[in-house]
């Protein structure tokens, strides 16, 4: 019997709801409140690392006044992460002593749950965590209904619509994280006010920022639809806030791969597009036909398709069935000339990027 369990994953907010349903029924027949105790694992630097170890510590030998079990949850650890903070020297000195701290826990009597995200796998703490625990690993499957159940129960509680469209371009700006969906739909039902209402995908572009690889989001997505008006309103609200024009070049150059690896597939009838997106069967028999080619690339990655989600797939499909695979090489041959012109007129990049969009879509 392992001494503590230790769940992590990608997604903070589903590795919390795991360790709540978990802690929930550890603690359900305790009767001593202080027999259940959460500490916060959130630290933004090595201090708040040595506080809340130190505060661990104090939960788990602290037995109850009523001889009970007791049960701890260290919940959202972040310093477990590819960051500064849990990069450096002093938090991984820390890190091993709460390994110590682990290691001389007494499962009969006080039982502890581990929740972290995100988390590096690449580390020994890592390692050494998870080789000694009971193990869960929250996966990004690719399966949305959960976050589509849990988005239409705040909608509802909130009196607000919206279409399943408009709940994907929501995830798809954020990222699918869970957490970032709920909150913007939070904030869209607070902007339309108690009498409630619908969301609208103009609302979604307008209101809810890009995170994390879905910077330039609306640029990248207006220019798809062939809309030059859009694209053109787009690009000034990104130099609005941006100076820099690479970055964006990049998002569409990557969109732009991906439509040629589908336009492609597409041609040769190796996927079938339908009215529900990319048929699952057929992409799975096409990735064990092609994906030999792609050289072991399997991180996700926009040179190789399959590493891709098929929903995510499926709504470039659609673009992708409108563009011929000329058009789709013309475009990245416009942004590979874009940036070489960027590189020659770095004070003019709005300018450069507006005639690259009216040379494609004019």
């Amino acid at each position: 019997m392992a001494n503590f369990t230790f769940i992590c994953g990608s997604d903070d907010f589903l590795v919390n709801k795991k360790g709540k349903t978990l802690f929930d029924q550890k603690s359900e027949a305790l009767q001593d409140d202080l027999s259940k105790e959460v500490i916060s694992g959130a630290a933004q630097n090595t201090s708040e690392v040595e506080k809340i170890i130190n505060q661990f510590q104090s939960a788990v030998q602290t037995l109850s006044l009523f001889a009970e079990k007791k049960v701890v949850w260290l919940k959202g650890i972040t310093f477990l992460s590819d960051s500064v903070t849990g990069r450096s020297a002093g938090t991984k000195e820390k890190v091993e002593s709460l390994q110590a701290i682990l290691e001389s826990v007494d499962p009969s009597s006080v039982e502890v749950i581990l929740t972290a995200s995100p988390i590096d796998r690449r580390t020994k703490s890592f390692k050494w965590l998870q080789k000694n625990s009971d193990y869960t690993f929250i996966e990004n499957t690719g399966d949305q209904s959960e976050l589509n159940a849990l988005a239409r129960e705040i909608c509802k509680e909130h009196k607000i619509r919206i279409s399943d469209s408009t709940l994907e371009t929501l995830k798809a700006k954020v990222g699918n994280h869970t957490r970032l969906v709920l909150e913007e739909l939070k904030k869209l039902a607070t902007y339309l006010g108690p009498e409630g209402g619908e969301i609208t995908e103009e609302l979604v572009y307008e209101l809810v920022p890009d995170f994390g690889d879905n910077d330039f989001f609306e640029a990248v997505e207006a220019f798809y639809s062939l809309d030059l008006n859009w694209t053109l309103t787009a690009l000034k609200k990104h130099f609005f806030s941006q100076k820099e024009s690479r970055p964006l070049l990049a998002s569409l150059q990557n969109r732009n791969r991906l439509m040629l690896q589908l336009r492609v597939l597409l041609d040769a009838r190796a996927i079938q597009l339908g009215f529900r997106g990319i048929d699952k069967s057929s992409f799975e028999m096409a990735a064990g036909t092609y994906q030999d080619h792609f050289g072991g690339l399997d991180a996700k990655s926009t040179f190789n398709i399959f590493t891709q989600n098929l929903w995510y797939l499926g709504k470039l499909g659609k673009a992708a069935e409108s563009l011929s695979l000329r058009k789709l090489i013309s475009f990245q041959m416009a942004f590979v000339q874009a940036f070489e012109t960027v590189l020659k007129r770095p004070t003019e990049q709005e300018a450069v990027l507006r005639e690259m969009a009216i040379q494609c879509l004019g």
